[in-house]
């Protein structure tokens, strides 16, 4: 059997086609592949952003700043002396973008010193975004960072 050039064309077109297919069905179909929004509430929580950026500025107005560091396998959370947790509410929150489900918080009140250690066995390698929020004297702060654990 003899196959002219419009033949070809039509068989790699639909090879191609396959091809691509595949692939679009495995994203879709693929619980490795989930795309998740970063908040629930994107919307609701864009209506606030003016109020994250005014505890950004107030925390960085601060004498001395939150920091983190890194001891062997553990997370430690280093709280400035300006800071007194047990009058302060608020939250670490440890944010991953690649999985949803790694996600988590812990608020001031399990937070016991001005060194606070994150256990390894929550922390997976990879990108993660730090962000701890408190409020303290009707003022509210924010401290954001990303690390590679």
């Amino acid at each position: 059997m003899k196959i002219n050039w419009g033949t070809g064309i039509v068989i790699g077109m639909l090879a191609f086609i396959s091809f691509i297919m595949y692939f679009v069905v495995t994203m879709m179909s693929s619980s490795d592949y989930d795309h998740d929004l970063v908040v629930e509430d994107y919307y609701k929580a864009e209506l606030h952003y003016q109020q994250d950026i005014d505890a950004q500025e107030n925390a960085l107005a601060l004498h001395e700043q939150i920091s983190l560091e890194r001891r062997g396998d553990s997370l430690i959370v280093l709280f400035p002396e300006g800071i007194d947790l047990e009058k302060t509410t608020g939250m670490v929150s440890l944010y991953r973008p690649s999985n949803k489900k790694l996600d988590f918080s812990i608020p001031f009140s399990e937070i016991k010193s001005s060194e606070f250690e994150i256990p390894a066995d929550q922390l997976v390698n990879g990108r993660w975004n730090v962000k701890v929020t408190w409020q303290n004297s009707e003022k509210e702060f924010m401290f954001k960072t990303e690390i590679v654990y």
